[in-house]
């Protein structure tokens, strides 16, 4: 496995070693596939390489994995034990009741689907929908 030194002198070897001043295309497609991520460019006056600049790395849009937390509550799941009859304990999970659910938005004259708890349904339902994603700090204008 070579490392960027090695290959940026190797770059310099192969341009110096031939006969123009201004490296073939070749040459410069093998270094953008070996230095993924990285921009050269040469001056047509010198065979020293001038510029190594950084190209911004292309961004990936890994979906997130749900997770079961209720936004406007905050309500997680709640690690607890299973008794057996012999008293036996082990761990396990209780997970908040998250619900999918479309409710009208009446300031933007529309529905929003939200995944929320029952217990969120209900605060909305006695509050408002705008006062509950206020107090819980959520945008309701970009979903």
């Amino acid at each position: 496995m070579t490392t960027m030194a090695t290959q940026g002198a190797f770059l310099r070897l192969r341009m110096t070693s031939s006969s123009k001043s201004v490296a073939k295309p070749t040459e410069l497609g093998f270094l953008s596939s070996q230095l993924s991520g990285l921009r050269i460019s040469q001056g047509p006056s010198s065979d020293v390489i001038n510029r190594i600049s950084f190209l911004p790395s292309p961004v990936f849009s890994q979906s997130s994995p749900v997770r079961r937390i209720c936004p406007f509550t905050g309500k997680k799941a709640n690690r607890a034990n299973k008794v057996s009859f012999s008293n036996h304990k082990t761990k396990k999970l209780q997970f908040v009741n998250l619900q999918y659910k479309k409710v009208w938005w009446e300031a933007g004259k529309r529905f929003v689907k939200l995944r929320l708890s029952t217990k969120a349904l209900k605060t909305i339902e006695k509050n408002g929908l705008d006062a509950v994603a206020k107090k819980a700090g959520i945008d309701l204008r970009k979903k």
